[in-house]
């Protein structure tokens, strides 16, 4: 067993390619863990907070991913020789303190960005339930307001073939954003296509895992993109519903607990289309339904510029770090430019 202490370093030995190594902070001192967690105390050279900037560098998680052993993937472990292998510059403790200074500025912006953008998005819920829950008019069923389909089943065979194309599934799917970073790809006959085509302004709901997350296609990429049956799109009528209010009665029954009330299933939940074509909802006529989207797509927008603006900070603190450690970047430039 291995007694913790402040400010040394601890890491897993177990699946260390995904970067599992910190400094320990005060609140863990003298916590009692396994050897699977060897520690490390550091020398007089290296300032604590420099080193906790470090571990969480990819350039470190890399260096360890490439010296662990195992043939399985999820049980391959990384020895604390092989760490105690990895060379890394060690600037003297003075520019340490600079960079810690830099880096820990550059955290606490994007501390506060993530707080913004999670208040925003409060705001954003309790407009939409405000306008939502207000509503006098009568309901129809979700299936009669829009177009409505569940997405393609997928098996081995159809991993391959003349047609082969992404498609999205429930991982892409957030609440009210796409990551299409992990595009899937099966075959669509050409006799399919349209059938399980994406086009803009179609909604993409998940129906099983993640209940309820929906977002909005904008044709970000291009080309024929399908779904798969975990998903189902939701496409306006014309004259009777727009994507934004398809987009925002997702987002509100999801909120009031209502897609989690007519999920089904023990280990993992699943909406099913047949409830979800019947689930309520109200019958706002096409003409009003601007009024009542265009505030919560303003509020949709600040959350998602706030986010993004998190995102780029998170890059330049990534970029910076990586450049300080190849030394491709020095401190006097460094600190022109943050």
């Amino acid at each position: 067993m291995n007694v913790l202490h402040v400010d040394q370093v601890v890491m897993r030995k177990l699946t260390a390619w995904e970067g599992p190594i910190t400094v320990v902070p005060a609140e863990f001192d003298g916590f009692v863990v396994s050897n699977e967690f060897p520690t490390f105390t550091l020398g007089p050279e290296l300032m604590p907070d420099w080193m906790r900037h470090v571990c969480r560098s990819p350039r470190l998680w890399a260096e360890m991913k490439n010296r662990v052993s195992g043939t399985v993937q999820r049980r391959k472990r990384l020895n604390p020789e092989q760490l105690l292998q990895i060379q890394l510059p060690i600037p003297p403790r003075e520019v340490q303190a600079r960079i810690i200074e830099m880096l820990d500025a550059v955290d606490d912006q994007i501390t506060a960005l993530d707080a913004e953008a999670d208040a925003l998005s409060k705001v954003e819920s309790g407009l939409r339930r405000n306008l939502f829950n207000r509503l006098v008019v009568p309901v129809v069923p979700a299936g009669e307001k829009f177009e409505m389909r569940l997405g393609r089943q997928k098996s081995a065979r159809q991993s391959i073939g003349d047609h082969v194309h992404p498609y999205l599934r429930a991982a892409n799917i957030g609440v009210g954003t796409l990551d299409l970073s992990d595009l899937k790809t099966m075959n669509f006959e050409p006799r399919e296509q349209e059938k399980y085509a994406v086009h803009p302004g179609d909604v993409l709901l998940v129906e099983g895992g993640s209940i309820g997350q929906a977002a909005l296609w904008a044709g970000e990429v291009d080309g024929f993109v399908g779904f798969d049956k975990h998903v189902i799109r939701i496409r306006a009528r014309e004259g009777v519903s727009t994507p934004e209010y398809a987009l925002q009665w997702c987002h509100w029954a999801r909120e009031d607990g209502q897609f989690a009330g007519q999920a089904t299933g023990i280990t993992i939940k699943a909406l099913g289309f047949s409830r979800a074509s019947n689930m309520s909802v109200p019958d706002l006529p096409v003409a009003q339904q601007a009024r009542l989207t265009g505030p919560l797509a303003a509020a949709a927008e600040q959350v998602v510029a706030t986010r993004a603006e998190a995102s780029r900070l998170r890059q330049v603190r990534a970029a910076l770090l990586s450049g300080l450690l190849d030394r491709t970047i020095d401190i006097e430039s460094a600190d022109s430019e943050v």
